[in-house]
């Protein structure tokens, strides 16, 4: 014959219990948070289609300062900010764009060995941005520079001038570089 303690159990589980309430109501709430987290997401990202992602590029024409202000050699203070060098010599001022021309990384100016070296793949530019090592096909390009009313120079990296071989350089173009300031 069963014992009195086992049928009170049996008899407690077959009704369905306070433990199996409190599991059902568990788990519906479980179920509607699952719902509404999955409705919630869907509607951040329906609104976050309606705000595009934008990119915002630097200026292509923006001021540098006066030709006074730039000593003979290469100036780097406007690489991190505009992704140029100011150079000046003998002829004069001109700005070269700082890109390689081999697959567009940005080279760095070695001081000690005066030259600018592309870290990607070494290629190597005189101070002029002429190439003489490496696989950069072509010297690095330069960017129109101008003198406006106030006589500040002014720098367009939108337009560049190039020196392709075996095509007309673009180098002694007027707005490639300003002579005698």
């Amino acid at each position: 014959m069963p014992n009195e303690e086992n049928v009170g159990k049996a008899k407690e589980g077959a009704s369905g219990g306070p433990d199996d309430t409190t599991k059902l109501v568990r788990r519906r709430k479980f179920a509607w948070t699952m719902v509404f987290s999955f409705l919630s997401a869907n509607l951040l990202m329906t609104l976050r289609f309606f705000f595009p992602r934008t990119l915002f590029e630097p200026k292509t024409v923006f001021r540098i300062g006066y030709p006074g202000d730039f000593a003979y050699g290469v100036d780097t203070r406007f690489q991190q900010d505009y992704r140029i060098w100011v150079v000046r010599n003998t002829e004069g001022i001109f700005v070269l764009y700082a890109r390689c021309t081999h697959l567009g990384c940005t080279p760095d100016w070695v001081e000690g060995e005066n030259k600018f070296k592309c870290p990607c793949h070494g290629s190597g530019y005189d101070s002029e941005g002429i190439n003489f090592e490496g696989p950069a096909p072509r010297p690095l390009d330069r960017a129109g520079v101008d003198l406006d009313a106030e006589g500040q120079i002014v720098v367009n990296v939108g337009k560049l001038y190039q020196c392709p071989p075996g095509l007309q350089c673009q180098f002694k173009d007027p707005g490639a570089f300003l002579a005698g300031v």
